[in-house]
């Protein structure tokens, strides 16, 4: 049933930008915080307060902008975008529609079918709105308007997507530029980068767009990829009863797996734009945009390219390490501490990601120095810890970002020099294990790894595995004369 149909998907991407301040006003943009603790006048909408814009977010557009190769307009306005809803407190949202910052523009991805390139219709600055807090209990609504003024940019493609696949492909290629760029941190899961699909149907070979609708305001790639496929069934079941596919807005719940009407699709028209009176028109210079140009950063086809040159050490690391420029930088600056490349890409990409997904996040919420991981990894090749209390020594330094050399010093955690100790030790737990020196004498080379274990046991781990194996052989060998 749902052969021979092709989806056509285009997205409105909103991003929280990573200013302190919000776009019109002086309030925190932080996240989180008590409900109205990040508010004034101008974010609460209150007559006679006048929007000033925040500089940080126009150059923040325009960087996104070049990143993404659009065209970026030297004469830009703002427009008032009219609704009344309990959430968009001056019941106007400061938005872009007559003359947005950048347009025509383009990024590639990487599709099942190889390259593909999406085509940017335009970029445009606008506020956020608050947010409603239902309380079921009270059988109310309240309103925050922490978030009410935060800067957003939009970036809206043209509908040349083609599968859930490709969509994904799309907002991650995004998500990595901005991120590069430092313009948002692009977390999902705190509604800092949030999508609303477009999406229709249409028979295979039809040159004729069908109708679309509209899914809100999606935080997950999970929910994403379920939402495209759930609304393509959907639509498609429609037009094969014979039914007429509804232009209208619409809210997906994963938990349900289905998707509901939440109200008719709105055109400009009906938000009646006007320019907004408040706010002088924005004139880019050349020496604004060519300022901004020079800011713009190495991003990850070129640094890919460079460690490929600079850095001895597999492709896959190199995929790994640049797919965060946080991680990315962690490792560069590292290495230049004088850290061995492969050592350093080695802890990034075993302890610290497993660290990452048993803690639930990102590579850019780490938080140690890369001199404590430049640290312990020179305590390990100086032989004054070996690598299971490195371990234990990098969790710690991962959760509090500690000194690795005071930390071991105080834990008293140093490998064990003393000779005579360790050979105390051997020849105690060769009298204790029998069995194992037997199987050992018999042929049996994996008896020794018991061994090795039960003495670094009673060592509490301070011992050099390398030095227990090799004294282990040779009182063993003793035995075998």
């Amino acid at each position: 049933m749902y052969e021979g149909y092709e989806t056509v998907i285009g997205l409105e991407v909103h991003v929280e930008l990573a200013t302190k301040t919000k776009i019109f006003c002086g309030c925190s943009t932080a996240f989180g915080g008590s409900p109205n603790s990040h508010t004034c006048p101008v974010c609460t909408g209150m007559p006679g307060a006048l929007p000033v814009l925040n500089k940080a977010v126009l150059e923040y557009a325009i960087g996104v902008g070049l990143a993404t190769n659009c065209t970026i307009t030297r004469y830009a306005k703002f427009d008032r975008k009219n609704y009344f809803y309990p959430d968009n407190p001056q019941n106007y949202q400061i938005s872009q529609l007559y003359l947005p910052i950048c347009r025509n523009g383009y990024v590639e991805i990487e599709a099942p079918g190889g390259t593909k390139q999406v085509r940017i219709h335009e970029i445009h600055m606008e506020e956020d709105a608050g947010k409603l807090i239902h309380d079921e209990w009270e059988d109310c609504s309240l309103v925050d308007y922490n978030r009410s003024g935060v800067p957003l940019i939009e970036i809206v493609s043209e509908p040349d997507m083609r599968s859930a696949e490709e969509v994904i492909a799309y907002l991650e290629k995004l998500r990595m530029l901005i991120s590069y760029l430092g313009a948002s941190d692009c977390k999902l899961q705190e509604g800092s980068m949030r999508a609303d699909v477009n999406i229709s149907v249409r028979k295979t070979g039809t040159g004729e767009f069908g109708t679309r609708t509209e899914m809100k305001n999606l935080n997950s790639f999970k929910a994403i990829t379920h939402a495209i496929e759930g609304e393509r069934r959907r639509q498609i079941e429609r037009i094969e009863e014979g039914k007429e596919v509804i232009q209208e807005t619409r809210r997906w719940d994963d938990n349900k797996e289905a998707s509901f009407t939440m109200r008719s699709k709105e055109d400009a028209k009906d938000y009646r734009y006007f320019p907004d009176p408040d706010l002088i028109p924005i004139c880019v210079s050349d020496e604004m945009l060519e300022e901004i140009r020079a800011k713009q950063p190495e991003f990850r086809p070129e640094k890919m390219e460079r460690y490929r040159r600079e850095f001895d050490i597999p492709e896959y690391d190199i995929d790994i390490l640049t797919q965060s420029k946080h991680m990315a930088d962690l490792f560069e600056e590292t290495v230049a501490l004088g850290a061995a490349p492969k050592k350093v890409s080695n802890w990034l990409m075993v302890e610290t990601m497993r660290l990452l997904k048993e803690h639930e996040l990102d590579p850019e919420d780490l938080r140690f120095t890369p001199k404590h991981l430049a640290d312990l990894i020179k305590l390990i090749d100086d032989r004054k810890i070996n690598g299971t209390v490195g371990k234990e020594v990098f969790e710690q330094i991962f959760a509090e970002d500690v000194d690795p050399v005071s930390y071991v010093e105080e834990h008293g955690l140093s490998m064990v020099a003393d000779s005579g100790a360790l050979s105390e030790i051997v020849a105690k737990v060769l009298a204790e294990n029998p069995q194992s020196v037997e199987d050992y004498l018999g042929g049996k080379q994996k008896a020794i790894g018991f061994l090795v274990g039960q003495t670094m046991k009673a060592m509490q781990g301070k011992a050099d595995p390398g030095a227990v194996n090799q004294l282990l052989q040779q009182e063993l060998s003793k035995l075998v004369q």
